[in-house]
């Protein structure tokens, strides 16, 4: 699983800075692929998701979508459609809100490689107007893009067994 989550930062990386080389024996980037590195906790990404979810709270797409990267991908828990642009995302969020949901970390697994982190485990979404509850899986893949961590890629997906 450790590997999974490097290999991810380590592409991650490469794709967001335009680096392409890599070496196959270790997957790391070339000598010549060097960033400026930003030292972070993992509480401090952990509070990423805190800063995701009080948007939610919020019942405003737009605070929601502010989270996102210009370029990311939002994979949703319940839309079969991937969202890439910030109108894509408010129109995803637009309707997500509508049922005041509100997420909880049942476990989580953060790792952190210079500008760029994942955070990635079990959450649960309790939505007030309805009553509902979804357990879901999630990765939040973040890019500091100099003054604030930035999501790039969000995935959620609803736990297959119930």
């Amino acid at each position: 699983m450790k590997i999974f989550f490097s290999t991810l930062l380590v592409i991650g990386s490469l794709l967001i800075t335009g680096c392409t080389a890599i070496t196959s024996a270790n997957m790391q980037s070339a000598p010549d692929c060097t960033e400026d590195r930003i030292a972070t906790t993992e509480q401090e990404i952990a509070a990423l998701f805190d800063r995701w979810n009080q948007s939610l709270q919020t019942g405003d797409p737009q605070k929601v979508v502010a989270n996102y990267a210009g370029r990311s991908i939002l994979l949703p828990t319940v839309s079969n459609k991937p969202r890439l642009t910030p109108a894509e995302k408010a129109d995803y969020f637009h309707h997500f809100l509508e049922n005041q949901p509100s997420g909880e970390i049942n476990m989580r697994q953060i790792e952190i490689d210079g500008n760029m982190a994942v955070d990635s485990g079990l959450y649960t979404f309790y939505f007030a107007k309805t009553g509902e509850k979804v357990r879901a899986r999630y990765s939040f893949v973040y890019r500091r893009d100099g003054k604030q961590w930035l999501i790039i890629s969000h995935h959620s997906s609803a736990m297959p067994e119930k």
